[in-house]
């Protein structure tokens, strides 16, 4: 029958009251936890800006290294 619980302090302690007695072999099973940020992860990058992505157009070979010279005059690199 298996048991939910966690660690703490170096030693297993289970959610609910749980009556083994001495020396019962047990097997543990350790498995991930998810963390509240894994959980409520939006959207990644790529599926926020799939409306865009690739649209742009006629644009210099050197775009994506100058950009600020092509909007802003600074000088090329």
């Amino acid at each position: 029958m298996p048991y939910k619980g966690h660690v703490k302090d170096g030693v297993i302690v289970f959610d609910e009251p749980v009556d083994l007695c001495d020396g019962a072999e047990v097997l543990v099973d350790i498995r991930p936890v998810q963390s509240n940020t894994d959980v409520e992860r939006g959207p990644s990058f790529r599926e926020r800006y799939a409306a865009v992505i690739g649209k742009a157009q006629d644009l210099p070979e050197d775009a994506s290294y100058n950009h600020d010279h092509y909007l802003y005059g600074s000088p090329k690199r």
